[in-house]
């Protein structure tokens, strides 16, 4: 022992003084559990330590009289093993003890009433068994949990705890020690494996084992729950395969068999799930409850935060555990007379704080913080207790005296606020006796209720009458035309006349050219034979032409005609080419407040007749406007988010109606939508673009379609518009002193 203790790391003092303040929790919280209690007969008269091969250290805390099997659990950071022995007091000559041995540094003991806890520093956590054997309580450190080959149980699913409930090696060191798992006898068994379905998809899966001294050791396989029962026997009728997806729960099948070291359930779930362990008496369950995306977000938001702790222990009194968490969260704790029972459990390395709502939520506890004091009761004794104190302020409420008082609003109207203060039912912030009115020639709320009732009004209207902030929406709608016209025309005409030996073969434009020609040269005897040589007459224009398509309005022409003694031969080319851009660019602007609605109109009403079925005729109107109708709202990070609708309507053709009349038709161009802007920035909301197209050919049959010359006997329409329309908004934050003309 002497050469243990010439090991002293620095440190040991460091990780003694750091624990102190477990141990004042210990001594503080168990006074008050045992102040009544009669001393210890028990003494721990000395703790020793042995090293053993492969690493392991093993530690005896001897006693006065016969040991009883110690409470014990451990904390991760920094790393510890506590032990409670009950009913024992100390009789060492120091508290603390260096050890420098393994992985134990030193060993810290104190007292409190009847109990004494005795504190193992570690350099990290390490796989340990604890049993009581004679006098002496015998710790087992280091090795691999496989020494020891016990079962575990695990409710909370995770990873497997280090702590093994006996020791198995104290042979080793020399002293003759019993375990606390025998091996496998008839006697222990798994009775019955069965599986039910519980409300919400609940699926819970049952064995009946054959002694209480049975424990399952819950753990994680991939996606799959495995459950090891140590030593014990599964009978061949129960080996088999449970198809169990017909319930509708996570579970959809489950595996029982025996292997080398004893039974085994393997337990194959599907989807998001809860998991909890539990075994009370001869019945061990595990229980699967669905989740959904929306819980498990909702589960994950709240945090854990206290001092990390491991538990083992197998029906153990749940009072006993809460003073073992009261211990490490140095909190006061006050347990009602109400909570009683065993638990068996088994939590790695989790907050003391979750490691106390495990405990809660499984035997049906709730508590309430009181500063540094932690009330825990039953659910049903915490609700009445708030139940009783809803009650008690609600009688003080009905006995106040009654004051008055005169609210001056500021920015809001009053109205409005009355509202909201006089409410629905439970919402109304005026008790049963109280009474409000409203003056609004001085905006002013006049309140008649308890001191209490008239502060919380009064801050509520603080908070809520405030100025109001306003927004420019500045808009600007442009429409921008390209337009692009041309046309190619032709007026062709060939006139003539010839003496034939019966009489006279005139050409003209038409039938009437032609016979003002055969006229004008035999006036008198129309059809009687003529003599001499024949002159050209000249009809009209018109009634010279054979190809007439010009063009209607043209920028440039070129005539040509041939006149001889008894022919004409005309010929005129017209061309056009028109091309135009335009942009119209409309600025509609107004201020609001914030979350209020403005609308703002520029245009003309139309008016238009309508008769009716008896013949009355009526004058009606449309409307052609530009129009900007928004609500902004302004974000808490200074952004606005508009609902917008921009209207740029222009009159149209007017169409004739079946009674008479015509209606104009409104050319509408619109833009209704929603966005969030930065203050100052400018979004286009959207943009038409229109393109028009057209190609029109007006020709002479057969003669238009020629090769080189077919252009002579035709007429080329050609149009290319384009038009585009465009909206664009910037919503700028008016300060206070753009708002007063500054």
């Amino acid at each position: 022992m002497n050469s243990m203790q010439t090991h002293s790391p620095h440190w040991v003092s460091r990780a003694s003084l750091a624990f102190s303040l477990l141990l004042l929790g210990f001594l503080s919280i168990s006074a008050g559990f045992a102040a009544d209690a009669p001393k210890g007969n028990n003494q721990l008269q000395a703790i020793t330590a042995t090293k053993l091969p492969g690493d392991r250290v093993q530690l005896q805390l001897k006693l006065s009289s016969a040991a009883t099997q110690p409470l014990s659990f451990t904390v991760g950071q920094p790393a510890r093993i506590a032990l409670d022995l009950n009913d024992t007091r100390l009789a060492l000559k120091n508290r603390e003890t260096t050890i420098g041995v393994g992985s134990i540094n030193s060993v810290v003991a104190a007292e409190a009433g009847t109990r004494t806890r005795v504190v193992v520093n570690l350099t990290s956590l390490v796989p340990y068994n604890v049993v009581a054997q004679g006098n002496s309580v015998y710790v087992l450190l280091g090795g691999s949990p496989s020494d020891t080959a016990v079962a575990q149980i695990d409710p909370a699913s995770l990873a497997p705890n280090t702590t093994a409930l006996a020791a198995t090696a104290a042979s080793t060191a020399g002293t003759s020690t019993t375990s606390a798992t025998s091996a496998p006898t008839p006697a222990q068994s798994i009775t019955n494996v069965d599986f039910r379905r519980g409300v919400n998809g609940t699926g819970r899966v049952i064995v009946d084992l054959s002694t209480p001294s049975i424990v399952g050791n819950v753990h994680m396989d991939g996606d799959n729950v495995v459950v090891d029962f140590a030593n014990t026997q599964l009978p061949r009728n129960l080996e088999r395969r449970m198809e169990v997806t017909d319930f509708a729960t996570p579970v959809q099948y489950i595996d029982a068999q025996n292997t080398p070291t004893g039974a085994r359930l393997v337990i194959h779930p599907n989807g998001r799930y809860e998991k909890l362990a539990f075994q009370s008496d001869n019945l061990f369950a595990v229980e699967f409850s669905p989740v959904s995306a929306q819980a498990e977000q909702i589960a994950q938001q709240k945090e854990y935060s206290g001092q990390k702790i491991s538990l083992n222990f197998q029906n153990i009194d749940i009072r006993a555990v809460l003073q073992i968490l009261s211990d490490a969260s140095g909190k006061n704790v006050v347990v009602s007379d109400s909570v009683h029972g065993n638990i068996t459990l088994r939590l790695q390395d989790v907050p003391w704080d979750q490691a106390l709502d495990i405990i809660m939520k499984t035997k049906g506890l709730a508590s309430r913080t009181y500063g540094n004091t932690l009330i825990i009761g039953t659910a049903q004794d915490i609700a009445a207790q708030e139940q009783a104190e809803f009650a008690a302020r609600q009688s003080l409420v009905q006995s106040a005296p009654l004051q008055s008082a005169y609210i001056q609003v500021n920015y809001a109207k009053a109205a409005d606020l009355a509202d909201l203060i006089k409410g629905q039912g439970k919402a109304s912030l005026l008790s049963s006796r109280g009474s409000l009115s409203v003056d609004a020639r001085t905006n002013t709320l006049l309140v008649q209720d308890t001191a209490d009732n008239i502060a919380d009004i009064r801050q509520m209207v603080a908070k809520l009458d405030i100025p109001v902030q306003q927004v420019l929406i500045d808009s600007r709608v442009v429409v921008a035309q390209n337009d692009y016209n041309s046309q190619l025309g032709v007026q062709f005409g060939a006139n003539g006349i010839r003496q034939t030996s019966g009489g006279l073969m005139t050409v003209g434009g038409d039938l009437t050219g032609a016979n003002t020609q055969q006229n004008a040269f035999n006036p008198v005897a129309p059809g009687v034979p003529v003599t001499g040589t024949p002159l050209l007459s000249l009809p009209s224009l018109n009634d010279q032409l054979q190809v007439n398509v010009p063009t209607a309005s043209p920028f440039g022409q070129l005539a040509v005609s041939v006149l001889r003694q008894n022919f004409l031969v005309d010929l005129e080319l017209s061309a056009m080419a028109a091309a135009g851009k335009g942009e119209v660019v409309s600025s509609p602007r107004v201020i609001t407040a914030n979350g209020q609605q403005a609308i703002i109109l520029q245009g003309t009403e139309i008016p238009y007749t309508q008769a009716s079925s008896s013949g009355a005729t009526t004058v009606s109107f449309k409307n052609a406007v530009l129009s900007l109708d928004v609500t902004p709202q302004i974000t808490p990070d200074k952004r606005i988010f508009m609902n917008l609708d921009v209207h740029d309507d222009t009159v149209g053709q007017f169409v004739p109606t079946a009674n008479g009349g015509s209606v104009p038709s409104i050319n509408t161009r619109n833009v209704k939508t929603q966005v969030l802007v930065n203050d100052g920035d400018t979004v286009v909301l959207g943009g038409i673009y229109e393109t028009t197209q057209n190609s029109t050919i007006n020709k002479v049959p057969l003669l238009g379609d020629l090769p080189l010359i077919g252009w002579l006997f035709r007429n080329t329409q050609v149009t290319n518009n384009k038009d585009e329309l465009l909206i664009f908004v910037t919503p700028k934050l008016m300060t206070q002193n753009a708002m007063l003309g500054e």
